[in-house]
């Protein structure tokens, strides 16, 4: 009787000790959380501009991080500028620029 008492006294103070020292371990992985929150990890992509001119058009490109934004195509002459969408290639006018 008296080993089965000392057993469950010991557990439960290992069961105690155990949930004090997760205490601090979930405080301190919650503390960076609150400290990203105040200062935003702000990741620079990298713009670029790629103008590509030919004897019958102009077409300017916007990349943002590798990955292209904007198609914008001049034709020569008086032919009206287009943006071509990057995912489907869709062409599309401004018809009335205001």
């Amino acid at each position: 009787m008296r080993k089965a008492l000392l057993l469950t006294l010991s557990l439960s103070f290992c069961g105690l000790g155990l949930a004090q020292s997760a205490a601090p371990a979930q405080a301190a992985a919650a503390q960076p959380s609150t400290a990203a929150s105040t200062q935003p990890d702000v990741i620079e992509k990298r713009t670029e501009r790629i103008q590509i001119e030919d004897s019958g058009t102009r077409i300017d490109e916007l990349r943002v991080g590798g990955e292209t934004k904007t198609i914008t195509v001049q034709p020569k002459g008086r032919l009206p500028v287009y943006q071509v969408e990057p995912t489907s290639g869709e062409r599309s006018w401004k018809i009335l620029g205001f």
